[in-house]
């Protein structure tokens, strides 16, 4: 099904500004009921997960929504603050029917979001999100059919042991045969959702772990912090002496890492660490890596220089999921540090890909400016500028012509890629290329040009 059938759900679920529409109480209420209805079972109602990170909003639509898939006849299985990836294992894990995570991830403490997990941990496809729209279209209009008769109105039980479940799924991501003893960890929990839960991971490996910004108040999340500022991260790592930097977002899902002289390693370069390191051994499936159109061009050479191959998705880790899913392979991510194991895990998770990472530097007994080097970065500019509306871009051919016209001056040696925020109303142009210069000229041109064509 189509993209426009959804009006509420974007790439990463439903996702505003706290307490205006649609992120409101009220849609939450009527969102639970839906959800409920949607996956609840013959047996009586069914089982729901809800869990968010640490914004203040997260109170409000938790409640709305326990609120709405009681009342819909199923039980909530309560979590609290848990990484997003988190929320996925404990849907899994308890055999519930569905997993709600309250999060707007990366973005500042006034957004929030709701995203939904089905029964085995993976996020919704787009034709499911669009049936659950107009389940809330029809519970809107006062249709009766989605509340439970008073007998059956489901209940709400807190998950006491959700934290040490997901600690225990993490450590098993290291191998048991290695330790961290002796590595000194920099862990940027960004004040969000990890901020009780990475620490412990690398801990208990045996890690000297330097935590920062685990003192969310509902306001600082990722607020001059975590992965969208790595900088803190790695300054605390030049100060330290440490031997890695982790930076985490707010719901865990992301991670930046940095090396032990505070340089910056994105998710690109950790795909390109893990991935030729995992076709040297013939562990990685079809010797194929899934990326999206984002994902420098030097992680693609990278991985061809061993024999390897780049598959490229539209942006958004659902689908670069759906792309491993159907292909049967096994490492895939974005460079904004989105890394996922289908092996271990059944979406992004930063602590995991920063423990893979740690495995590689303890097994090889390399630094990790070292490991950084397996692939040789193309310079890359991205402009971002807000947009009233998103049209088509086949609409504006004076664009598809400027754009055309780029990629054939930039050959093989280069790319462009011109697309709409899935989460925000903001156009966004990507250039790469080997001439730095030329290509910002480049970008400056065909923003302008797009700038002009939607104001027309």
């Amino acid at each position: 099904m189509a993209d426009e059938t959804r009006r509420l759900f974007g790439t990463d679920g439903i996702r505003g500004v706290a307490n205006r529409d649609p992120m409101t109480a009220e849609m939450a209420l009527r969102l639970g009921q839906a959800v409920a209805q949607r996956f609840r079972r013959a047996r009586r109602g069914g089982r729901i997960v809800i869990g968010k990170d640490t914004r203040l909003s997260g109170y409000m639509l938790e409640s709305a929504l326990q609120a709405g898939i009681v009342s819909a006849g199923a039980d909530v299985l309560l979590v609290g603050p848990l990484p997003t990836p988190g929320i996925a294992f404990i849907t899994s894990s308890m055999r519930a029917d569905a997993g709600v995570v309250i999060s707007a991830s990366h973005n500042p403490y006034q957004d929030n979001g709701i995203k939904i997990f089905a029964a085995d941990g993976f996020k919704l496809p787009d034709e499911v999100e669009a049936e659950i729209e107009r389940s809330m279209e029809a519970i809107g209009g006062g249709n009766d059919s989605a509340r439970a008769a008073p007998d059956a109105i489901g209940k709400a039980e807190r998950i006491d042991d959700a934290v040490g479940r997901y600690v225990q799924f993490l450590k098993h991501a290291f191998p048991k045969e290695l330790t961290l003893d002796g590595v000194k960890i920099v862990v940027d929990c960004a004040n969000g959702a990890a901020y009780h839960v990475a620490p412990q991971v690398f801990r208990e490996l045996g890690g000297a772990v330097d935590e920062i910004n685990v003192w969310p108040d509902g306001r600082n999340i990722n607020f001059a912090c975590g992965a969208l500022h790595p900088e803190t991260m790695a300054e605390e790592v030049r100060r330290s002496g440490a031997a890695i930097g982790i930076a985490l977002d707010g719901d865990a899902d992301r991670v930046i890492l940095a090396d032990e002289t505070g340089n910056i390693i994105d998710g690109d370069q950790i795909l390109a660490i893990l991935g030729t390191r995992m076709l040297a051994t013939g562990k990685l499936p079809g010797a194929t890596v899934v990326a999206t159109v984002m994902s420098n061009l030097g992680l693609e050479r990278a991985l061809g220089a061993r024999n390897g191959k780049l598959i490229r998705t539209a942006v958004g880790d659902r689908y670069v999921v759906e792309a491993m899913r159907d292909k049967g392979f096994t490492l895939g991510g974005e460079q904004s540090g989105h890394i996922v194991f289908l092996d271990h895990a059944t979406t992004g998770d930063g602590v995991i890909a920063a423990l893979r990472v740690l495995a590689v530097m303890v097994e090889e007994q390399k630094p990790l400016s070292e490991l950084a080097r397996t692939m040789t970065r193309y310079p890359q500019v991205l402009l971002n500028f807000a947009v009233e509306r998103k049209r088509p871009f086949e609409e504006m051919p004076s664009v598809q012509k400027l754009i055309a016209k780029v990629e054939s001056e930039l050959g093989s040696d280069g790319r462009v890629v011109v697309r709409y925020s899935g989460t925000e109303s903001k156009a966004r142009v990507m250039i790469e290329g080997t001439d730095e210069s030329g290509i910002r000229a480049y970008a400056a041109q065909i923003a302008d040009t797009l700038k002009q064509a939607l104001a027309g």
